[in-house]
């Protein structure tokens, strides 16, 4: 199942109606609410969350008005964790949800807030998960928002019902609020997050609009290498399109097995499931893996030496899925399959995950759970 991590800064946005130009700092948002601020975090929240009903998710969240407050009013039974001073709410609060959403699974975060809570989640997170920010601030530089708050839960809404959509990196940005107030507009980069976008589709064409498979696979290659850790195992899985990265590092390769690599080294071939758990016992492991096409699989079909203790030791965050847009496609909607042999390793893997389909370019594609 979907499941969806959200965050409200309560204190997001207070500063504009009371022309204070922001809201960061104690200080501020206590003034302003001295001079009659209302908060608007929470309503722009349940505006984005009323385009999700009725659809299947699970809803995680941080306690009071950080986020079930809102969920429960939206009509969802979410799953409450962490804990916080109601009213007393500080940016530490989202740091620490930011880091208690990624251990709780989460297979996004939605956040509502301006670009204070941005640099937050930023700091906490970077580019753990991807995120997805309602705008409720006063200012919004960062590239990280959807243009309205019902525009953020469409986007979401889109990847629960496992349509295409382009993974990309945003800029986290955010001002001075002291020079701000004195006249001064001085912008500061931040980092960047992993962000949902609307759709891309084919980025090489030749007649027809169809992509060009040699050159998306060179890139999709060329992406997959540049990532790589040198300090870490890859385990390479069958099929042409991980072919096509170990064709581009100069190694041979197992079209029908699992092969293992380290720094741009062939470790063993045509690993057995035994040989690859005794090989990266301890080490820092990640799998590439593309998925069976037509059919949509990718974990339990041709990769079974992929076994469910290695996939239980490994996680989710050390898969990587690599695919052109065209083999996603011709799934036609339907989601990506694992099919490991054992339920908790298939929920552990069911959401969404990120799929590298070109050259620094990617997009979000649903797992399912059975």
């Amino acid at each position: 199942m979907f499941k969806l991590g959200l965050i409200i800064n309560p204190l997001a946005g207070l500063g504009g109606s009371v022309a204070l130009k922001g809201s960061d700092g104690e200080n501020t948002a206590r003034q302003a609410l001295a001079l009659g601020a209302e908060p608007k975090a929470g309503l722009r929240t349940l505006q984005a969350l009323e385009v999700l009903k009725g659809l299947e998710l699970e809803l995680v969240t941080y306690p009071a008005e950080m986020g079930a407050d809102i969920a429960r009013e939206a009509g969802f039974e979410p799953t409450v964790i962490g804990e916080i001073k109601s009213g007393e709410t500080t940016a530490q609060d989202t740091l620490n949800a930011a880091h208690d959403l990624v251990r709780a699974g989460v297979d996004i975060i939605l956040f509502a807030g301006g670009d204070g809570t941005a640099r937050n989640i930023c700091e906490a997170i970077a580019e753990e998960v991807p995120v997805l920010g309602v705008p409720a601030g006063v200012k919004i530089h960062s590239g990280v928002y959807a243009v309205t708050p019902k525009a953020a839960g469409e986007i979401i809404a889109m990847l629960i019902k496992g349509e295409l959509v382009t993974l990309g990196d945003q800029e986290v940005r955010d001002i001075d609020e002291e020079a701000f107030r004195a006249g001064t507009v001085r912008a500061k980069y931040y980092g960047e997050l992993r962000v949902p976008q609307e759709h891309r589709y084919l980025q090489h064409v030749k007649n027809g609009g169809r992509e060009s498979e040699e050159l998306v696979l060179d890139d999709i290659a060329a992406d997959m290498i540049e990532r790589m850790d040198p300090e870490s195992y890859y385990i390479m899985g069958s099929g042409s399109t991980v072919a096509a990265v170990m064709e581009q590092m100069g190694l041979p390769n197992t079209l029908l097995g699992v092969d293992l690599v380290r720094d741009g080294e062939l470790i063993a071939a045509d690993c057995t499931a035994q040989q690859l758990l005794e090989l990266t016992d301890g080490e820092p492991c990640q799998i590439v893996i593309t998925l069976i096409g037509g059919q949509g699989h990718i974990i339990g079909r041709g990769n079974q030496q992929l076994s469910p203790e290695l996939l239980q030791r490994l996680g989710k965050q050390n898969i990587h899925v690599i695919a052109t847009k065209t083999k996603l496609q011709e799934l036609e909607g339907r989601p990506l399959i694992v099919d490991s042999g054992v339920p908790e390793v298939n929920q552990m893997l069911s959401g969404v995950i990120a799929v590298t389909t070109g050259y620094h370019d990617s997009v979000l594609y649903r797992v399912a759970d059975y």
